[in-house]
């Protein structure tokens, strides 16, 4: 990488990596996440025009471990995996082998079930299908067996009129996208991104994390950061009591929105890691993360060709839903599988669009900078969107432009 400089703090953590002259602020906004927001183990990477212009690790490859963070250290990234999955079905519709505005039904005839006949593919990818619970969670087993999730979300009527309103979709996403993929292409979700993104764009990051790899992925665990850290709340889970009482309700649609699997999975299980769960499960290091985004919004250095043509990247970030969300309370805003800059996932400026994933992880793009951002940690804190560590380093980036 040209003209960068090498930084390490060795009174808080050791920082390795590498910054570009005048990305500076992200750096210091990565050490300081180690001082003071409770950070063990996390690393980001950010590409401008396609070339590297951030690549910065510290911490401990595991959560409540001795060893350290490397380059090739991959995490769970929970639901950062949606904007990458996101993709799949966007590039289908690219090459003319998926009509967004055709019912799911046309391809997965089962989906028209319990008044469903007329959702739309579009209405998957921006969380307007109105089935993100189910009447009967599915246990950690069923969600990754690959055939008890699809069959479920096909089952079940949905909790509002499909189309008319939107919730975050948090686990069902999952087989949602998972067996729309797999009707249109015949191949599962984990499949087609390993041989049309990961492989090409020579990225560590899978749905499906082969067992070869599994040693790759450090293990993950909530932490309490050591005093309130600065910066945007954004969606917080206790801000408001509104958002408290959703998340503390059984019956609510909040709570059983995020119990679609009950109880809630081991994510260090190696059998859940090797699962095809693309709202929840994907692993990937913050190099991939950001390569990817990059990739999508133009060619990166080193071989990468662009993924979105101009009309797919319009598609993507072109608003579909806004406003108070059915399942998150708060005010969201989604494109085409991506959640786009607002208060409850602030980005780095109007024209972003990527995906957080709850407690921690962020990956997005701005065209208009040509920035693309990748964030992943192992300490995962108590939050839905904008983190505070992430939200540091996008107000870092933002400096760092600002000159």
């Amino acid at each position: 990488m040209q003209g960068t400089t090498q930084w390490e703090r060795t009174n808080v953590t050791d920082v390795q990596g590498t910054t570009a002259t005048g990305f500076e602020p992200v750096r210091d906004a990565f050490a300081d996440n180690f001082a003071r927001r409770g950070e063990r183990g996390a690393a980001v990477v950010v590409h401008r025009h396609g070339r590297k212009v951030v690549d910065l690790r510290a911490g401990t490859a595991d959560v409540d471990g001795t060893t350290p963070w490397t380059p090739g250290t991959a995490q769970i990234v929970r639901s950062a995996t949606k904007g990458v999955a996101a993709a799949v079905p966007l590039l289908l519709h690219q090459r003319g082998l998926v009509d967004l505005d055709a019912p799911v039904g046309t391809y997965w005839p089962e989906f028209k079930a319990a008044g469903k006949e007329r959702v739309l593919v579009r209405h998957l990818l921006a969380h307007r299908a109105g089935v993100p619970a189910l009447d009967t969670p599915l246990t950690p087993a069923q969600a990754i067996d690959g055939v008890s999730g699809p069959r479920a979300v096909a089952a079940q009527a949905p909790a509002w009129e499909p189309g008319t309103d939107h919730g975050y979709h948090a686990q069902t996403y999952s087989w949602l996208l998972g067996e729309l993929v797999l009707r249109i292409t015949g191949r599962t979700i984990g499949e087609w991104t390993a041989e049309e993104i990961s492989g090409p764009l020579g990225l560590d990051l899978w749905m499906g994390l082969p067992a070869a790899e599994q040693h790759r992925a450090g293990r993950m665990g909530d932490v309490t950061p050591p005093e309130p850290a600065g910066g945007t709340p954004g969606l917080r889970i206790r801000p408001k009591q509104a958002v408290a009482d959703a998340y503390a309700d059984p019956a609510s649609l909040t709570r059983r929105a995020f119990a679609a699997i009950d109880p809630a999975p081991d994510e260090n299980d190696p059998a859940y890691r090797a699962a095809e769960l693309p709202a929840s499960a994907g692993i990937a290091t913050a190099e991939a993360l950001s390569r990817f985004y990059a990739a999508l919004i133009g060619d990166v250095e080193g071989g990468g060709r662009r993924l979105f043509a101009p009309a797919t990247l319009t598609l993507a970030r072109t608003e579909e839903s806004a406003g108070p969300d059915r399942v998150l309370i708060a005010r969201t805003r989604f494109g085409l599988g991506y959640m786009l800059h607002g208060p409850a996932s602030p980005l780095l400026g109007p024209g972003s669009f990527g995906h957080p994933g709850r407690g921690g992880c962020l990956a997005f793009a701005d065209p208009e900078s040509g920035i693309s951002f990748g964030y992943v940690t192992n300490g995962m804190q108590k939050n839905v969107t904008a983190d505070p560590r992430a939200q540091a380093l996008v107000r870092g980036v933002a400096r760092s432009l600002a000159g």
